[in-house]
């Protein structure tokens, strides 16, 4: 993942799409929740934040979007959470029209090369630190 230093700045009308992905550390019952943004121009992940599902989290990863991304427009999945953190002005929520299809196919991508992300694996992680490192 590009640090800040290497992004490529914004543009006016760039878009972002939102998503989290489930994971766990440890056991299955420590639910822990990749959230991440990416920009539609340049598939760069812009912010993520690893946590729980919740509005709280959600909005620690809105305050976690790189600097120039983050009053751009914003697409995600129906999830309540993005509607209570997300400026309504700003930010659409649609499900089954293909909004989101790049940040789902980065989650794709992810889960087939990091094995601790993998739904149904063998390998996984003592610290939440490893999903990051």
């Amino acid at each position: 993942m590009p640090t800040i230093q290497h992004l490529l700045p914004a543009k006016p009308d760039d878009i972002l799409e939102l998503d989290e992905m489930w994971t766990f550390v440890q056991k299955r019952d420590n639910k822990q929740w990749l959230w991440l943004a990416l920009c539609r121009r340049t598939k760069q992940i812009v912010g993520y934040y690893i946590g729980d599902r919740g509005i709280k989290a959600c909005k620690q990863f809105s305050a976690n979007i790189a600097p120039g991304y983050q009053n751009l427009i914003t697409k995600s999945d129906m999830w309540k959470a993005y509607n209570k953190t997300f400026d309504p002005s700003l930010h659409e929520c649609s499900e089954y029209r293909g909004e989101t299809s790049h940040i789902e196919r980065c989650n794709a991508t992810v889960r087939a090369r990091m094995g601790r992300l993998v739904r149904k694996s063998l390998s996984f992680s003592k610290q939440q630190a490893m999903h990051i490192s």
